[in-house]
């Protein structure tokens, strides 16, 4: 606080007056908060006309430089340089470490970040599996977790499967004999679909009648056709549509959520008729739960299927241009209920009774080992699934 002026005669100083210079710094110095209690001693007349002209020359931007910033900020001007100096050296490390935990946060122990971890209760998928180019060596390792409605493959290997047809990658169609390229890719792709309309559609897990399936199969080969038909139309122990089809009775379970996970691969070769046969062999993995509204058990149905088709060469047999013939079909069925030949394939649950009588007698088997070739396919064995 700047003093009240002497009653001395207008003009006269006092010899311990200080001078202009001294009397800005005192102005300045205010400006930036110094205490009063070490200001100098002054007329206010003085104070003003000083004040006033500095006011006047940072209006025309002549005041010196930082003289509203003091040298303890001006300082600020060089630390930068010497803190950048520092963070070249240990910010780098730092940064890439960062990055490396958030593109794979289980680098860390224990889960920081609550993300549930791989077979945790978070809604998080585990990381998909690559392509299926050739068979595997091995089963794959165990998956923890416990299935739950909002993530009912948790506790599964089939949690990193594809979703539905996007597990059915076809290979690349090349000329086979006397067959161009276009018409093996579209012997490919009527593959893939009877495939899906077999095994993913919707409709045909609910019960209803595969019409693709139907409209691919050549009717020049009529006992397959009508096989199909018979199947559909009139399931029991010799009619069987769960050779080629999975179902489920929508009055006994619901489907829990709306993927089926999918893991297999498609190839072509030509055989000694100069046929082209279509080998295809895909793993389904279905989650379903009571039907019940407020049921939340989840249990999962594993079902392998090997399919061979075939477009054979016209000069030679009696054919449909455009349609397929199948030579093979076989399955592999896990965790559904013995002894019981209505056309509906029916997951075991703990907390409700599995319909059907007759107990598993068949030897323990993974149905997640695609290393092994498909076991008990055409014969009254029913195995037990070591996990599902």
């Amino acid at each position: 606080m700047v003093e009240k002026p002497s009653d001395g005669p207008r003009g006269s100083e006092d010899p311990k007056s200080p001078t202009d210079d001294e009397w800005e710094k005192f102005v300045r110095d205010s400006e930036l908060g110094i205490s009063a209690s070490n200001a100098p001693k002054e007329p206010s007349a003085r104070a003003r006309m000083v004040t006033e002209r500095l006011r006047q020359q940072d209006a025309r931007g002549e005041t010196p430089p930082g003289w509203r910033t003091g040298p303890a900020v001006q300082g600020m001007n060089e630390r930068p340089a010497r803190r950048g100096k520092l963070w070249a050296i240990i910010g780098i490390p730092v940064a890439l470490a960062i990055a490396l935990v958030a593109m794979k946060p289980s680098l860390l122990p224990g889960d920081p970040f609550g993300t549930g971890g791989w077979g945790g209760t978070g809604t998080e998928s585990a990381s998909p599996l690559p392509e299926e180019t050739a068979p595997p060596s091995a089963a794959p390792s165990a998956a923890p977790g416990t299935p739950t409605l909002d993530r009912p493959f948790a506790g599964s290997p089939a949690e990193r499967y594809a979703d539905g047809e996007a597990g059915i990658v076809l290979p690349e169609a090349e000329p086979v004999g006397s067959f161009s390229k276009d018409q093996v890719g579209r012997a490919l792709k009527q593959t893939k679909a009877l495939l899906v309309d077999a095994n993913i559609d919707r409709k045909t897990l609910l019960g209803g009648t595969p019409e693709t399936v139907l409209g691919t199969l050549d009717p020049k080969q009529p006992q397959m056709v009508s096989d199909v038909r018979s199947w559909l139309r009139k399931p029991d122990k010799q009619n069987n549509p769960l050779l080629m089809f999975s179902r489920f009775d929508k009055d006994e379970v619901r489907l829990v959520g709306d993927v089926v996970k999918t893991r297999g691969r498609m190839s072509f070769e030509r055989d000694e008729k100069g046929s082209v046969v279509i080998h295809a062999d895909y793993t389904f993995v279905y989650a379903l739960a009571p039907a019940g509204p407020d049921s939340t058990e989840v249990a999962r149905v594993i079902a392998r299927r090997v399919l061979e088709t075939e477009l054979a060469d016209p000069t030679r047999f009696r054919l449909t241009p455009g349609k397929l013939v199948i030579v093979r079909y076989d399955q592999d069925l896990a965790n559904t209920g013995c002894g019981i030949y209505d056309g509906y394939m029916h997951p075991r649950f703990d907390s409700v009774p599995t319909k059907g009588t007759t107990k598993p007698t068949g030897p323990k088997v993974d149905p997640y080992d695609r290393s092994r070739d498909i076991q008990n396919s055409g014969t009254e064995t029913c195995g037990t699934a070591s996990r599902t």
